[in-house]
């Protein structure tokens, strides 16, 4: 594909210099890298709609590199992996990792060709949609996910994913992937259901991913059952998920129990953010920048203050709400840096949703249920204007005088010296 970059990975100045007056000549413009320090730069500044990347180099391994840019969510761009004598079980190791093929030295030139066409088709268009399970974060409690799905792996037995909305359970699922194998995730699960076998054929020797089978109708139930009954001989891996608590699905009089029974052999629970609120800064680091990588939005940055908003919050929509908020901040504010004011902004329907909604104040009396959404109102805009008293009243549309009564009768403290200097 003309006018494509590629940047090309190995310490020997001979393959780089051949594999770049070839892929020259066929319309292909071309960075090159000596080493993984090398590289680091070419990946910081710009993202490349390819990589060949070979294995061994003296600075750090090719595995190693590509092991550092899935963890820093910058595997956005296919990667083939280069490989001599002796090192295709490490390049095969490689495409688990995120590599989508690898090009077995010396390379020929009709296989360079069609390899090289095949990744940067196969990397245009996927690069944003979800985050790899490696970018997930380093907490514990990701650490631990991880660490099952690694268990799990090889290993063909039916996964049931169990989770809230939105904790990311398209990555788990792509984990347990292979390259070059089909991965089929229907968006209408019911109707894909109903044409059971067109859905092992499409999966035939790949992964098979049903995004939330707690609520199937009977005859998608059915459907399933079909489809469970021959993976082995499509030599398909199962990996369905829930946001359905077990104890609700299993007293379901309509889901059936020989169903449940199949798909849920093997259980992985996946952690909300609010479990791993540590990682949100980078994640939210990480969206950000393919975002402004995909020129999708300007140049922009967070500022620490709006960082430490993001890790405090709840995220009860986990990773969706988390990429959709970002997304918003990035197309709306105004100045390079995004600001705690306009994260706090945005933020505000959550928390009053969270405490009037998520509790117990729904089942109260008016009176203090008012109470209770006043109380937090008045809280957040106190915060908001840094507790400038002139800046709240006129926010809030009260006179300070009224203002100042309606705290007192709430106990919510406020400095006085503050009130009196705004």
């Amino acid at each position: 594909m003309p006018g494509k970059h590629i940047l090309i990975v190995d310490d020997e100045i001979g393959i780089r210099e051949l594999l770049s007056e070839i892929l020259q000549d066929e319309g292909y413009d071309i960075k090159l890298a000596e080493n993984a320090e090398q590289a680091r730069l070419w990946r910081n500044q710009t993202r490349p709609d390819l990589v060949l990347l070979d294995i061994w180099m003296p600075d750090c391994d090719g595995v190693s590199l590509l092991k550092e840019w899935a963890n820093n969510g910058q595997l956005t761009m296919p990667v083939v992996m280069m490989s001599g004598h002796g090192t295709i079980e490490t390049a095969v190791e490689a495409t688990r990792i995120g590599a989508i093929d690898y090009l077995e030295k010396p390379i020929g030139l009709q296989k360079l060709l069609t390899t090289v066409s095949r990744a940067i088709k196969t990397g245009v268009g996927h690069t944003g949609s979800e985050l790899s399970l490696a970018s997930l974060g380093k907490g514990n409690a990701v650490q631990e996910l991880k660490r099952q799905l690694d268990l799990v792996q090889p290993l063909k037995t039916p996964i049931l994913l169990l989770g809230e909305p939105g904790v990311g359970f398209e990555s788990c699922a792509r984990f347990l992937h292979h390259s070059n194998t089909p991965f089929v995730a229907p968006e209408q699960i019911e109707r894909a259901l109903d044409a059971p076998a067109d859905l092992l054929q499409q999966a035939n020797n790949g992964v098979l991913f049903l995004r939330e089978v707690g609520r199937l109708g009977a005859r998608a139930q059915q459907g399933l059952l079909q489809v469970l009954a021959k993976l082995e001989k499509f030599n398909i891996r199962l990996v369905c998920a829930t946001c359905r608590p077990l104890v609700e699905l299993t007293q379901d009089r309509n889901f059936d129990p020989g169903l449940f029974a199949a798909i849920s052999v093997l259980q992985i629970p996946v952690p909300s953010l609010k479990a791993h609120r540590e990682d949100v800064p980078d994640l939210a680091h990480q969206i950000l920048d393919r975002l402004v990588e995909e020129k999708k939005v300007p140049t922009r940055r967070f500022s620490v203050a709006a960082l430490n908003a993001l890790r405090n919050h709840d995220w009860p929509g986990n990773l969706e709400q988390l990429r959709n908020l970002v997304a918003t901040l990035a197309m709306t504010s105004i100045s390079d840096e995004i600001g705690v004011n306009e994260v706090n902004r945005l933020l505000a329907p959550y928390a009053m949703q969270q405490t009037l909604g998520c509790g117990e104040a729904l089942d109260l009396p008016l009176r203090e249920a008012r109470d209770i959404f006043e109380r937090h109102y008045f809280e957040h805009h106190i915060k908001l204007e840094n507790g400038n008293m002139s800046r709240v009243a006129e926010k809030v549309g009260l006179e300070r005088t009224h203002l100042y009564r309606k705290l007192k009768q709430l106990g919510i403290r406020f400095s006085k010296r503050v009130a009196e200097d705004a």
